[in-house]
């Protein structure tokens, strides 16, 4: 256990924009995605699902973010940092929150799962030795993009989009929330 607390207490993300080849083979990205299923699930409902995407897949997303940002003008967006993240990425896997119909357990309880999902992922492939980033982008928010693009259903959404390649083995870290401050201690 202590691996793991230590991990927990240094764990950094590496940048997306400087991460390069290797990437995991198909069999040790599967074994990232069996660890980010080992979840919080209320119901067992299973609401998210993954879409990797390789090089190839990265460019094409690229060009069309690229192009609806450039549709959307420079006042909403910046079209190169709307697109960056694909134009350059290495490997990706985009968590889709596919939220199941359910009266017993409501729909934000199903967000939450997805984002669990997101940081587990990135936490399995960091303590594997790779680099890896979460990021999501206006792309990753834009109806169209998800339903061309990723061919999400209407009702799903990107939880996020996790990096994953080689990056650099140490990262200096970045300020860190007060805790203390942010923290309410109730007695009664």
């Amino acid at each position: 256990m202590t691996d793991a607390l230590t991990f927990l207490k240094t764990r950094r993300s590496r940048p997306a924009k400087i991460m390069t080849s290797p990437v995991p083979g198909k069999e040790a990205l599967e074994a990232l995605l069996v660890m980010a299923a080992r979840t919080p699930d209320h119901g067992k409902l299973e609401p998210w699902r993954f879409v990797v995407l390789e090089q190839a897949a990265l460019r094409r997303l690229g060009v069309l973010a690229r192009s609806m940002a450039e549709a959307a003008g420079t006042d909403v967006v910046d079209a190169t940092k709307a697109s960056h993240q694909f134009e350059t990425g290495v490997l990706a896997v985009v968590v889709v929150e596919s939220p199941k119909e359910c009266l017993k357990f409501p729909e934000i309880e199903q967000t939450y799962s997805a984002g669990a999902v997101c940081l587990s992922l990135l936490n399995a492939a960091l303590a594997s030795g790779w680099g890896a980033n979460w990021l999501s982008g206006w792309a990753s928010h834009q109806p169209k993009f998800c339903m061309q693009g990723l061919q999400l259903e209407t009702h799903e959404r990107v939880a996020g989009i996790i990096h994953i390649g080689t990056g650099p083995a140490l990262m200096p870290d970045r300020p860190r929330p007060d805790v203390p401050a942010l923290t309410q201690w109730k007695k009664s």
